[in-house]
């Protein structure tokens, strides 16, 4: 039996998490030693005894053959803690995974990462934070890392491959599920640019208990980690504290005090995490170098002044609207000035915007980008 196969394994027997499968490695020299164990070899007390006989009583074969269907036909790769690819920032952690399942370029697993994660229930606010700041340290050489959970995770995925960099999603599952499902496509973008991982094998569920051991995985893949809207129970703050064992930077995104998400947040800057209002509050913090930095203001509490460059083939009035509309909400009248366009004028060409899905239209005349 080849080592990588063992410890693919290993890693499915119901049990044995990554810390005792590296103590049975250590402790014997190899997975298929330790794959041929049975009852009475180990000393006693070295691992419980259930352990022991779920080791001696799992399916192997059938496992590893049913396995590796699954990695030809999904078109995955496994990473062992023992290979190259493998992140270096993980081996820095105590119970770093022992496989990594990988859908995309697993090379991009060594690359500087930070990570953006968040609530599910998110605010518009929160949203289109998540996505500028994602924007500009992707920019900056950053490659972001979450969990392409609904809401703040997703936006934070996008906001990267609006720039054409790679992202990582790290999942709460096997690779042979796609959760949440209306992220499909997503998954799909992320793979081609980045890559997407699971420590889990192909066919778990998405289950709450996996989703804890997701996070640590998060934050020890990266350098730092921002939490864009968090509620006091929010799976978020649990990255949060992985971040801080693992001895990451915690950055905290301040946000309305009647909004829900923003109580747990809120309570991490009283903690000591870093209160941060632009891309500078990160980068001064974390003092690492950064690739390809442009000599420009990054700050994002600043409103763009002129027009965003466009590469859409729109008429020339459609274009000079669209150029002053991002990700940030605008007003109609505020276009209208900017424009130096009458604001009847300014209707009629957000919404022929809208119909070619460019623009999105908000309660009180307010447009953002799609």
């Amino acid at each position: 039996m080849k080592e990588s196969d063992g410890l693919l394994i290993l890693n499915a027997i119901p049990g044995l998490g990554s810390v005792r499968i590296r103590k049975l490695l250590e402790h014997y020299g190899s997975a298929e030693k330790v794959l041929s164990l049975e009852s009475g070899d180990l000393p006693a007390g070295f691992i419980p005894n259930d352990v022991v006989e779920n080791i001696i009583h799992f399916p192997k074969e059938e496992f590893l053959e049913k396995e590796c269907n699954f990695l030809k036909k999904k078109e995955i790769c496994v990473v062992s803690f023992k290979e190259e690819d493998y992140p270096k920032s993980l081996l820095e952690i105590s119970d770093f995974p022992i496989v990594l399942y990988v859908k995309g370029n697993a090379k991009k697993l060594n690359s500087l990462n930070f990570a953006i994660v968040g609530s599910r229930q998110a605010s518009l606010y929160g949203t289109t934070m998540a996505r500028q700041f994602a924007q500009r340290l992707s920019e900056l050489g950053w490659t972001i890392v979450s969990g392409m959970a609904r809401g703040i995770d997703t936006y934070a995925h996008e906001g990267a491959l609006s720039t054409g960099s790679a992202t990582i999603a790290v999942l709460g599952c096997g690779l042979n599920y796609i959760y949440p499902p209306e992220n499909e496509e997503l998954l799909k973008r992320i793979a081609h640019n980045g890559a997407v991982i699971s420590e889990f094998p192909m066919d778990v569920a998405p289950v709450a208990h996996n989703f804890p051991r997701r996070n640590r995985m998060i934050s020890g893949l990266s350098s730092g980690v921002l939490i864009v809207e968090a509620a006091l129970k929010s799976g978020a703050l649990i990255t949060a504290d992985c971040a801080l064992e693992q001895g990451r930077e915690v950055f905290a995104l301040p946000g309305k005090i009647d909004n829900p998400c923003s109580q747990g947040v809120h309570n991490l800057i009283k903690q000591g995490a870093k209160l941060v209002t632009c891309v500078e509050d990160i980068l001064e913090e974390l003092k690492v170098p950064i690739q390809g930095y442009l000599k420009r203001e990054t700050g994002l509490g600043k409103q763009e002044v002129e027009p965003k460059p466009i590469s859409l083939n729109l008429p020339e009035d459609e274009q000079q609207i669209y150029s002053y509309v991002n990700d940030r909400p605008i007003h109609m009248d505020e276009l209208s000035e900017r424009c130096g366009v009458m604001i009847s004028s300014v209707g009629s060409l957000l919404f022929r915007l809208e119909l070619k899905k460019l623009v999105k239209q908000l309660p009180g005349k307010m447009f953002v980008r799609i």
